[in-house]
């Protein structure tokens, strides 16, 4: 997500092509899902922004198809395209929100770090209530801050959905999501390694969240190369039993293809309601 097109002069009437709808993707007029030009489509340029690997052949058909009306750009995170500035409502839904781009860490399963390098941007805030960032925790004190001040003053719930690292939550950030209170903030355990700091995290956190509220959130990477449904079961009991409410990512290859048993596995760990049910029987 994100600027996927290198930085050119804005196209007066820019249709943006998408191969799939998802939550982010804008909703403005100039937003096309799927689909070749009709005969009214008109533009002085299009940019097809792809977000996932496995879309590359129908989003390199579409760049082809609407080259034939006017100047087409193929850009976004799947083509590997290093991003450049945010603009909102572009290439994501207003309200999404990018402030920085890039991640120190080198994990094995993740693309960031090879697309937008390790060391951090930090980019001019934007207006918005959700974050996106690669890893804002890894951003400068003043720049953290900063975006807390823009997150205080928004009307919409405040939402953290790309993420934040527990091994780098320091007290003064808890102080900041105490004043703050986002609807909701996700963490990860995609790693044996991520355990320590997810318990330690949730120790600080419990003061503020409460686990009813199931606003504390942490996503489980499953389905990975030699991993096993019960090991997975068991990371995903223990995010619980930490006080998060876990939300189980399942590893898929570069072709966008996953286990049939491992996507049926998924789906019982993808809903709160059927998440809180089953750990009632658990626990």
């Amino acid at each position: 997500m994100g600027n996927p097109m290198p930085t050119a002069a804005p196209a007066h009437n820019l249709i943006r092509v998408f191969p799939r709808r998802t939550k982010a993707t804008p909703d403005d007029d100039m937003v096309v899902i799927g689909r070749p030009p009709g005969l009214f489509d008109e533009a002085e340029e299009v940019h097809v922004s792809v977000a996932f690997s496995w879309d590359i052949p129908l989003a390199e058909k579409l760049a082809v198809e609407w080259s034939r009306i006017a100047p087409t750009k193929l850009g976004g995170p799947a083509t590997m395209s290093k991003s450049e500035e945010f603009e909102p409502g572009k290439y994501i839904k207003k309200g999404y929100v990018i402030t920085s781009r890039g991640c120190p860490n080198r994990c094995w399963f993740c693309s960031v770090w090879r697309r937008e390098g390790t060391e951090v941007r930090e980019l001019p805030i934007t207006d918005g209530w959700n974050i996106l960032d690669d890893n804002l925790m890894a951003c400068s004190e003043s720049h953290i801050r900063d975006v807390f001040v823009m997150l205080s003053r928004q009307k919409h719930p405040v939402e953290f959905t790309g993420g934040l690292e527990a091994l780098r939550l320091k007290d003064w950030h808890v102080n900041l999501l105490a004043e703050l209170r986002p609807k909701q903030l996700f963490f990860a355990y995609d790693t044996n390694d991520d355990y320590e700091p997810l318990m330690i995290a949730a120790k600080k956190l419990r003061e503020v969240f409460t686990v009813a509220s199931h606003a504390l959130r942490a996503y489980v990477l499953i389905g990975y190369p030699n991993d096993t449904m019960d090991e997975a079961d068991k990371r995903l009991v223990e995010t619980y039993r930490l006080g998060y409410l876990p939300m189980a990512m399942l590893w898929k290859n570069n072709k966008g293809e996953t286990d049939h048993d491992w996507r049926v596995f998924q789906r019982l760990w993808a809903r709160p309601q059927i998440i809180c049910a089953r750990m009632k029987q658990v626990i």
